[in-house]
């Protein structure tokens, strides 16, 4: 019985999956825990889909997809980020113009390309068959975005939760903003191996608005939602090899079962707490 548990860490591709997608889940949940707060959960939807040019003119010119995905996903960042900046477009309208335009870009570059391009394995994802130098990219993309948010937590928490507070001590709220985006940028193109563009959105909003329904305190709010990331991660690529499925769309189930699960369990905004206090109310007023 134990040697059927233990089956799926004998193989080398599962133990490596195993391992990178917990960690991707971490710095996803990490980025999460500002990211719900802001109100820029389709911004990591559409950072996610405008990485497709950045992957399709790496495969054209032998690059690192993963290097291409980055720089791709910074441009169009930078672009919503000024766009919003400078003009009188309300955000979800910059987000819409970006997004359909870099992703029409990317599908026309595929098009015309005479390299063939695993165009599954940028929407799905591909961690059973990642490589070492891709592992080694995303290790070195979550020490560097989990050092930058240790030494900047304080003013990111600061422009995030109150950004005209934060101007008022002096702080240079559109540089930080843009270094927020970039940091979600990094998380994109690492969850890109795991997930895919299709799901990558998932990664990056529910684990910290399912931790966001058990706590108001912020640094337990982070604690939780990277727990929940890392461990959905880590027991979808498990699960995968038993139930002999893609690993992203479990992954993205595990996350969706506990959101709704804590969703209807909370006691703090639970369905059914709240259920039973309009009960209560409802026979004292009786």
């Amino acid at each position: 019985m134990i040697d059927y548990i233990l089956e799926p860490f004998s193989y080398n591709f599962m133990f490596k999956a195993i391992l990178v997608s917990s960690l991707v889940g971490v710095i996803c949940a990490c980025i999460s825990s500002f990211l719900i707060f802001k109100g820029w959960s389709l911004i990591g939807d559409a950072l996610a889909h405008s990485i497709v040019p950045g992957v399709a003119i790496a495969h054209l010119i032998s690059l690192p997809f993963s290097v291409g995905a980055f720089i791709s996903g910074i441009f169009a960042a930078m672009s919503m980020t000024l766009i919003n900046q400078f003009t009188k477009l309300r955000e979800d309208v910059v987000i819409g113009l970006i997004y359909t335009s870099y992703l029409a870009l990317g599908l026309s570059i595929v098009s015309f390309s005479s390299i063939p391009i695993n165009i599954e394995a940028i929407v799905l994802g591909n961690i059973l068959g990642i490589s070492d130098i891709d592992i080694l990219q995303i290790i070195i993309i979550s020490i560097v975005l989990l050092l930058i948010i240790f030494v900047k937590w304080k003013d990111i928490r600061l422009v995030i939760f109150d950004e005209s507070y934060a101007q008022s001590l002096g702080l240079n709220t559109f540089l930080l903003k843009i270094l927020f985006i970039t940091l979600l940028s990094a998380a994109t193109v690492a969850a890109l191996q795991t997930v895919g563009t299709c799901l990558v959105i998932a990664l990056v909003i529910t684990p910290g608005a399912t931790a966001y329904l058990l706590t108001d305190n912020f640094k337990k709010l982070i604690l939780i939602s990277i727990s929940m990331g890392a461990s959905s991660s880590a027991l979808g690529s498990y699960l995968s090899y038993f139930l002999d499925i893609n690993p992203s769309g479990l992954i993205v189930c595990l996350q969706s079962l506990m959101f709704f699960s804590v969703l209807y369990l909370s006691p703090k905004y639970g369905i059914m707490r709240n259920m039973i206090n309009k009960k209560i109310l409802i026979n004292i007023i009786k």
